[in-house]
């Protein structure tokens, strides 16, 4: 409580219990979907709570859970069984593609990745500068998609991999990627391309032999399963090198038992989420649209980050409010009960700006006054209503006793 301002400190005693709650930072964690919490029930208690490795009747029954999830993701993404390994979350597949590949191929000491890509992508890939690669981050525009121009001219025979996220986890920017790999592979077909595409899994249809891409990250608590799973697609072919040893596993580059009951739960939700992808897909974009023309119709001095319509992702609403400061809102709003993420989401407990919206020009000021809020199958229309009701009083409240002022 020491975070809080004798104001807010008043308004909880105040109004005590919140009339109502709504989470919207499945960004960072959150909500399961109950078939996923129930499917990673089974696997702890009935069947596949045994190591895959081990050859007895409990340890064929993980193995067999492991090969169910695979051909089922790979049924809705478009590639091999085989193609998927699985890991414990995005930010583990994101290092091992990035530092495996390294390991793997000698000689290129080149990577580029987009300005706006997850801390995930963008700090594995700056460790390698104390090994000699070079890296670059590419511009965006304003809206977050890449610098095409620019882009094509940092490729070069040097060039090992090229690492752009399919839809940017903070702005909702859906890049073409296929037409990016095309860039690529057009000036040199040996370099490896990645794509973090774990807000694209259950939001956007998608063929990974379509896109051409030669791995992708996905992780589990993104489409509203559990954490402690996620996968990293390798295309055939392609070398990737362990970064972590210990005793084997049915996966190599990653040793030591797999969470199966995660997994199974992973593929739960994605198989809820494909099989109702045009009931989610458009409920998901409704309640989006009225979150952001709310906003704008009730709060001043706001502006979006990111695109608008087909071009956003259907569950991303990220909004920068002037004259507050977006931790002050998380705090204001979570005491009705209403919970969302300030800034980039993974840096929110550091005072710095987000590094997606700087990379998109937005002024320190800007960045340092944006929510971001995303929608999930679970809300209702009530839920989007009663933050509609809340918010602009919360953003008034908070300016009323600000410093900055319009």
């Amino acid at each position: 409580m020491d975070m809080l301002d004798k104001g807010t400190e008043d308004l909880l005693e105040e109004h005590g219990k919140p009339r109502r709650e709504v989470y919207l930072d499945s960004e960072n964690s959150g909500l399961i979907f109950p078939e996923a919490l129930d499917e990673m029930v089974k696997y702890y208690l009935e069947l596949g709570y045994g190591h895959p490795s081990i050859t007895h009747k409990v340890g064929w029954e993980a193995y067999e859970a492991l090969i169910k999830v695979s051909k089922l993701l790979s049924s809705f993404i478009g590639c091999k069984p085989d193609e998927i390994h699985y890991l414990h979350s995005g930010t583990e597949a994101n290092n091992v593609a990035i530092l495996g590949l390294a390991k793997a191929y000698k000689g290129r000491r080149k990577i580029l990745v987009s300005s706006i890509e997850h801390l995930s992508v963008i700090y594995p890939a700056e460790s390698l500068r104390n090994f000699g690669f070079k890296v670059v981050k590419i511009p965006v525009d304003g809206e977050g998609f890449l610098d095409l121009d620019a882009f094509s001219s940092l490729i070069d025979s040097d060039t090992l991999l090229v690492s752009v996220g399919l839809v940017n986890h903070e702005i909702g920017t859906i890049q073409d990627v296929k037409g990016i790999v095309e860039i690529v592979k057009d000036k040199d077909e040996q370099i490896l391309f990645h794509s973090d595409a774990s807000d694209a899994l259950g939001k956007l249809k998608f063929n990974l032999s379509d896109l051409g891409v030669d791995l992708a990250t996905f992780s589990s608590h993104k489409v509203y399963g559990p954490k402690g799973a996620a996968a990293l697609y390798i295309r055939e072919g392609v070398k990737v090198e362990p970064i972590l040893f210990g005793q084997l596993s049915t996966q190599r580059l990653w040793p030591g038992v797999e969470n199966i009951p995660a997994i199974a739960g992973f593929g739960k939700a994605v198989e809820i989420m494909y099989n109702n992808f045009d009931k989610f897909h458009s409920k998901l974009k409704t309640f989006r649209d009225r979150l952001i023309d709310g906003i704008f119709e009730n709060v001043d001095h706001v502006f979006l980050n990111g695109p608008k319509g087909e071009k956003r992702a259907p569950d991303n609403v990220n909004i920068s409010f002037l004259y507050c400061e977006g931790e002050a809102i998380t705090v204001e709003l979570s005491l009705r009960g209403i919970y969302v993420s300030s800034g980039s989401a993974c840096t929110s407990r550091i005072l710095q700006p987000s590094h997606v919206l700087i990379a998109i020009g937005r002024k320190y000021e800007a960045a340092h006054g944006s929510i971001l809020m995303k929608v999930a199958p679970m809300h209702s229309i009530e839920d989007v209503n009663y933050v509609l009701s809340q918010l602009p009083q919360a953003i008034n409240r908070l300016r009323s006793i600000s410093p900055l002022k319009p």
